[in-house]
């Protein structure tokens, strides 16, 4: 590629971004994200690409004979898809592989809109959450009954959170409402006596609301230096916790029980 316009500069800009966006709307951390975006503009013909992050928003610069094209997208969360990100990875390999030429930037802008978003069915999502919320409660000396009814807690809990997230309900709000679920469900194990420890099955029934893979990204910006948008991320998610906390609380202060814990 001997020469860039304006025009297919914009494209290279459009396309740097999009990129950055994906890759922070499902779940990848600013390290990969800022490095993914460059690469991906100087392997299109770009002399240099500065990216800076912040919680809601990427801006992002291409610079080519010392000409400047700036861009700022909001960002929106998505649910965490680890396979979209390798997907996204290996077009930036493909791309950095390939002669520079005219062409490049449409096959690449093609190999970005025939991504794979494809997600599993929401009753398969529930199904396995469920079972490891079971699998919890029974390694912490749950009985049958009280894995059972774990079991349907957490599956009613992740279908009641799906919906919600679809439905674009603020995500403190799903939250609230998806442990108030699920310990009210867990919390019959009081009521009907059932097993010998109705405690685990009100703990393992919330399991599916620890905010592990974010609360990792955020330990891992801080580190490696994005200090703001690790706190961001760090922010939202005790803002999470918070919210779990204050569902289980009102689901036991409605069904009246005090004793509850280890």
């Amino acid at each position: 590629m001997t020469s860039i316009t304006y025009a297919k500069q914009q494209l290279i800009t459009r396309l740097c971004v999009r990129c950055g966006l994906l890759l922070m709307q499902y779940g990848a951390e600013s390290a990969v994200v800022v490095d993914l975006s460059k690469r991906l503009g100087l392997a299109l013909g770009m002399d240099s690409v500065e990216c800076a992050l912040g919680f809601n928003a990427l801006t992002l610069t291409t610079i080519y004979n010392e000409r400047c094209i700036t861009t700022t997208r909001d960002t929106a969360n998505q649910s965490i898809n680890v396979n979209l990100l390798v997907q996204i990875q290996q077009i930036v390999n493909k791309t950095e592989a390939s002669v520079c030429s005219e062409e490049l930037v449409d096959i690449t802008t093609q190999a970005f809109n025939e991504l794979d978003k494809t997600v599993y069915p929401s009753w398969l999502v529930a199904l396995f959450v469920g079972g490891s919320c079971a699998a919890f409660a029974f390694l912490n000396g749950g009985s049958w009954s009280i894995t059972a009814v774990t079991f349907v807690a957490g599956m009613v809990a992740m279908l009641t959170r799906i919906f919600l997230s679809k439905q674009y309900f603020n995500p403190f709000i799903t939250v609230i409402i998806t442990a108030f679920i699920a310990s009210v469900i867990g919390a019959t194990t009081y009521y009907f006596d059932i097993g010998n420890n109705a405690d685990i099955a009100v703990a393992s029934s919330v399991l599916l609301l620890v905010p592990s893979f974010p609360l990792i990204n955020s330990l891992s910006d801080i580190l490696k230096g994005y200090i703001n948008i690790g706190i961001g991320r760090a922010v939202f998610t005790y803002m999470l916790t918070l919210s779990a906390g204050v569902g289980i609380v009102m689901a036991l202060l409605l069904l009246s029980i005090k004793h509850w814990g280890f």
